[in-house]
């Protein structure tokens, strides 16, 4: 639904191509309300959403999926890859210059090589941890991401670093 200040417009709604560019030449159509499309829900937590997008195209059973570029997401996804949950990543570049990070994800009998995926330090939370208390998941299965002073780390580089940072997430 798109829509327009806070009225939605039926006539915009039905796709019509017209009405589009008559309601983006002139607010009468809506009275005095500025004119505003609102394509794209606001994303808070990047990194939940990020994580999340990969959870849902494996369960969905996709080979790959993408993302918008950032230096912290690239680095997410290269422990990824560095650890075998993910096949590959490559950074691509759409037509109007936007870079994106497209995943290949990794099957293993058929089934999604990444079993569980939890974001750990929210926005409203944030969690942080020294190189001691580090959690290891699943015994030592899972892996932590954490972001650290030296960058992004997963667990087990972070404490032969002896670093800690913020848990930003968990893969089993």
């Amino acid at each position: 639904m798109q829509l327009l200040g806070n009225l939605a417009c039926p006539e915009l709604l039905s796709g019509s191509l017209l009405c589009r560019e008559k309601c983006q030449a002139s607010s009468k159509h809506l009275g005095n309300f500025n004119l505003k499309l609102y394509l794209k829900m606001a994303v808070h937590d990047t990194i939940g959403d990020f994580i999340t997008v990969i959870r849902n195209a494996g369960s969905a059973g996709k080979t790959t999926c993408e993302y918008p570029h950032s230096n912290l997401r690239s680095g997410i996804a290269t422990i990824l890859r560095d650890r075998g949950f993910v096949g590959n990543f490559s950074e691509i570049e759409s037509d109007k210059g936007v870079k994106h990070l497209e995943i290949h994800l990794k099957y293993v009998k058929g089934e999604h090589a990444i079993r569980g995926l939890s974001r750990v330090s929210k926005p409203g939370r944030r969690s942080y941890c020294g190189y001691r208390e580090i959690p290891r998941i699943l015994g030592g299965l899972g892996i932590s991401i954490l972001s650290t002073p030296k960058g992004i780390m997963d667990d087990r580089s972070a404490r032969k670093n002896k670093l800690g940072g913020e848990l930003l997430c968990s893969v089993w």
